[in-house]
């Protein structure tokens, strides 16, 4: 077993130096070979397995009956269907009974003591047996299983005999992915699901048993009151208390900081309270300054002491706030993403190597979807000031509908505040994610929770549909025992860019204050992001554990097929630069959201279930995929940012660049502080600089701090970058901008712009130069658009399902056209009035190649390149005709292909037909796409 050596330490000097006798150590680690035996047929009990020693396979506990390759073994083979798309494959599976069996020795000093069973997770209900005779059952998905052993039991061998069934006890907590065929794939709340964690057999973590005299302490809960000055402290101990306690408070690996002898008073049957002043030496728990101390009481029974952090979580005037001072949530999901096992870790240290990859991208929170830690969990966080938001394992659209799963689900509620509350990483707890149904019921619950333990804040639901399908206000506007909110809009409009990005021309003067400011509960975006990235064809061979990567290994073997394989990593990074173009625009408006309190990114790592749903910059062991470093990310994502807010992306020669200065700041006040700002070339010529002097920064939003203001005054195209630095620190924030000239040449008396089919074969016939350019409306294609699939093509079919531009940037036809390889923000216009077309069959060269999603796998271009008869052509189905006078990118554009076509270096080595061309044209009408399709 693993103790918390720091409290054992504790435990073993205040004896010494007590003079009294401290608890023994009592435990015995029953992990290691047990037998185990499948019971499919569900004969154990009648056949009474548990009487005697079984003949069965051997397995080392902890550990999944996948991890031990035993259950039915997959016959999947790679395809591009649901069924393999939906998540990684598990190699072995098994849903059911499994009895697993070992000797166990009771010592002869533990008589007359209570001896206890402890196992730490199991999906998802367990029965236990001694020598044959039935002991207990349990049920939980989130908390430890214990059995306290007869009164009756004697020192010497027994056989001890658990029994695991891990089929769905209660399938109303969880909604139903429908897409996907296998019934086993359709649960999707992440406590029990196939998407992610998979629905594994096993025992994990501690397994031990634990022998305490019966009128011992125990269950010691601390509670940090709201007033910053005191604590109480709660136990209880079947015996009465006549005399004082002895209380110890000591920090952690450190000094004491308080020794006294309190009265206690006795609260209700068992339970024993005592309240005290804040010592001096105690000091605050935060991001910051992660103090952990270990508190001992000694009663006339016995000692018991726990861990804990001093924290107050709060409401101020609609602020959230921890210990009295303004926080802001920059948050990342986690679903039990962990492929190489398929299960939590149960170790601290794989814990904290997780939460220090997230502090170094500048999170501070993680919020665990419908599901709820491990303690080792905890303990990472609780060491490295790190927050969290712990739900219920519930997904449910049926909420109320049935009772014995409403008690199950308040059962596990009270676990988690008994088993973990004394975590001060432990902040925020929800009832499930985007539930539906009895919002009476909801509330009722909440309160009940928060009647039990008020150190954390409550939600009936993290967001909710339900004003979708039903006359309800659930998910827009916070419940009555909600005690803050997290949505995706609210009764006034979205708070996240989902719906935004693709429908109005990059601006970046815009937050959410509108939709937001009225209200009056800490206000969290909901699940911001989601933008897909392409599969990473290096990581198949990094799944080396329980979970095979089919739905990988389907995308390789047909990119192969269709000759894009070798395209495959310029996919994945250029579609990753776009994404994490996206996610800075949505995390800076968040940030630039004076009535935010935080956002909660869906996600900062891949997640590979719900239709191979790649949203992430690093992939789903948490590595980065190479797109965006840590130091980079976190510039725009951290304690403090310097942030601008200015008009859009694209300026015109004779126009002003011009921009407000603010900073967010959720560190510390910051005195007399220099912002200092520079516009620089590609070259890193400094085009101006300036800054503004003595600024004080408070807690919250700075606004109005200075403004930029550049002349533009150019006569090509440049891409520019805007930089703005805390003088001395390490805080710096930068964007880009594009400058063009008014003046260009847009025609040339040896080219031939067109739209129409039949002017261009007249033209190439007699050998001339076309530059074709039909309607993109009467293309066949994908609608243009410049954001990339939301979450997964499979999970949400019904979207224009591409992934940016990928471009060469050493080609000709972009000498006067500033860009990057991928899509970046002076792409806008371009995309928005463009078609997609797919080249599969035609012997062309792509200028613009635009990336299909990971399902279809097209040969796509907007922009293409081929010789036509006796002709040269270049094909676009970007707009590059309508009002150019008004979009000054596509203007550019277009001279810089027109100056590429009249040079030497355009002679394009493929060729197709003029019919291979008309076949582009649509016959009949497309229909559109709103951003809210996607949900139907």
């Amino acid at each position: 077993m693993k103790h918390n050596n720091s409290i054992l330490v504790f435990l073993i000097i205040f004896s010494v130096l007590s003079g009294c006798k401290g608890p023994e150590v009592n435990t015995i680690d029953i992990s290691g070979t047990w037998s185990v035996k499948i019971d499919s047929t569900n004969i154990g009990i009648t056949d009474n397995w548990a009487n005697s020693p079984f003949s069965g396979t051997a397995i080392t506990l902890p550990n999944t009956l996948d991890g031990a390759e035993m259950g039915t073994a997959s016959t999947l083979e790679p395809a591009l269907n649901n069924y393999v798309m939906s998540n990684l494959t598990r190699k072995h599976q098994y849903i059911g009974k499994a009895w697993y069996q070992r000797e166990i020795e009771i010592p002869s000093s533990w008589e007359n003591k209570t001896v206890t069973l402890k196992l730490e997770r199991i999906l998802w209900e367990s029965t236990v047996y001694l020598n044959g005779e039935k002991i207990g059952s349990a049920n939980s998905l989130i908390g430890k299983h214990s059995f306290e052993l007869p009164k009756s039991v004697t020192s010497g061998k027994h056989l001890l005999t658990v029994v695991v069934d891990n089929s769905n006890k209660f399938p109303n907590i969880n909604v139903a992915g429908n897409r996907y065929p296998d019934k086993v794939n359709q649960d999707m709340a992440h406590a029990y699901t196939n998407h992610t964690q998979i629905k594994w057999n096993g025992i994990l973590g501690d397994m031990s048993l634990v022998a305490a005299a019966s009128n011992q302490p125990t269950n010691m809960q601390v509670y940090p009151n709201k007033d910053l000055k005191t604590l109480k402290i709660t136990f209880q101990q079947p015996i009465s208390i006549e005399d004082k306690v002895d209380v110890v408070i000591k920090k952690l690996n450190g000094d004491e900081v308080y020794n006294a002898k309190h009265a206690v008073s006795k609260e209700s049957d068992n339970l024993f309270a005592l309240n005290i002043n804040k010592p001096e030496g105690l000091e605050f728990w935060d991001e910051f300054n992660p103090n952990l101390y270990t508190v001992l009481i000694t009663t006339n029974t016995g000692n018991v002491s726990t861990d804990f952090g001093f924290k107050v979580v709060g409401n101020t005037n609609g602020d959230l706030t921890l210990n009295n001072q303004r926080i802001f949530l920059r948050g990342n999901l986690e679903c039990v993403i962990f492929p190489l096992t398929g299960h939590p870790p149960m170790e601290k240290e794989e814990w904290a190597t997780l939460i220090k990859q997230a502090k170094a991208y500048g999170l501070n929170h993680l919020r665990f979807h419908s599901w709820c830690p491990p303690k080792a969990a905890f303990e990472a966080a609780d060491e490295a000031g790190f927050y969290y938001l712990v739900e219920l394992p519930h997904w449910s659209l049926k909420v109320g509908e049935d009772e014995k799963t409403t008690e199950f689900l308040k059962a596990e509620g009270q676990k988690i505040l008994k088993d973990y509350g004394n975590h001060p990483s432990f902040l925020f707890m929800a009832l499930g994610n985007e539930l539906e149904g009895d919002e009476s019921l909801l509330n009722s619950m909440v309160a009940e929770l928060k009647a039990k333990d008020k150190r954390h804040m409550y939600i009936t639901t993290v967001y909710s549909f339900q004003p979708h399908r039903r006359p309800s206000s659930m998910g827009k506007i916070p419940q009555p025992e909600d005690d803050f909110f997290i949505t995706q809009y609210t009764d006034k409009g979205w708070v996240r860019g989902q719906g935004i990005f693709n429908d109005k021309p990059p601006h970046f003067n815009a937050d959410y204050s509108s939709t937001s400011e009225h209200i009056t509960k800490p206000l969290i975006s909901h699940e911001i992001g989601q933008y897909s990235v392409y599969p990473d064809m290096s990581e198949i061979e990094k799944y080396t554990g329980v979970l095979e990567p089919l739905n990988f290994i389907a995308v390789r073997n047909d990119l192969e097929k269709k000759g894009l394989l070798e395209f495959a990593p310029d996919f994945t990074h250029n579609s990753g630069k776009l994404a994490a173009i996206l996610y800075k625009e949505e995390i800076e408006r968040a940030l630039k959201t004076p009535s935010f309190d935080g956002f909660q990114l869906l996600q900062l790592q891949d997640f590979p279930g719900q239709g191979t749903a790649l949203v992430g910059l690093l992939n789903a062991f948490w590595e980065s995929k190479g797109v965006i470093s840590a130091e980079e990310f976190s510039q725009f994502n951290s304690e403090v940012v310097p942030l601008l807010r200015f008009e859009k992306a694209v300026y015109e020669n004779g126009e002003t660049f011009k921009a407000s200065l603010e900073v967010t700041n959720f560190f510390k006040p910051m005195k007399n502080q220099n912002i200092v700002w520079s516009i620089t070339d590609e070259a890193g010529s400094v085009l101006s600089n300036s800054q503004v002097k003595d600024a004080n920064l408070n807690i919250g939003n700075n606004t109005n701090l200075g403004e930029i203001a550049f002349e533009i005054n150019i006569d090509k195209a440049k891409k520019l970058k805007v930089e703005v630095t805390l003088e001395g620190t390490k805080y710096k924030n930068s964007w880009n901008i594009w400058v063009y000239p008014k003046d260009v040449n847009l025609t040339h008396n040896d080219i031939v712009v067109t739209s129409s089919c039949a002017v261009a074969a007249q033209a190439l016939k007699k050998g001339g130069k076309v530059l074709l350019n039909p309607d993109f409306k009467t293309l066949k294609g994908t609608q243009g658009r410049f954001v990339p699939v939301f979450w997964s093509p499979v999970h949400f079919p019904n979207q224009p399902a591409t992934m940016g531009v990928f471009v060469d940037t050493e080609h000709p036809a972009f000498n006067d056209f500033p860009t990057d390889t991928h899509s970046n923000w002076q792409w806008w216009d371009l995309c928005i009035n463009s078609k997609s077309v797919i080249t599969d069959n035609l012997d062309i060269t792509p200028i613009v190649r635009v990336i299909d999603n990971f399902v279809t796998n097209h040969h796509l271009s907007n922009v293409f390149e081929a010789k036509v008869g006796n002709g040269t052509l270049v094909f676009s189905s970007i707009d590059l005709i309508s009002n150019l006078n008004d979009r000054p990118v596509a203007r550019q554009f277009r001279h810089s292909v027109l100056e590429y076509m009249i040079s030497d270096a355009f002679n394009p080595s493929k060729s197709t037909t003029i019919e291979d061309l008309k076949a582009l044209k649509l016959e009949g009408k497309q229909s559109g796409f709103s951003a809210k399709d996607i949900y139907e």
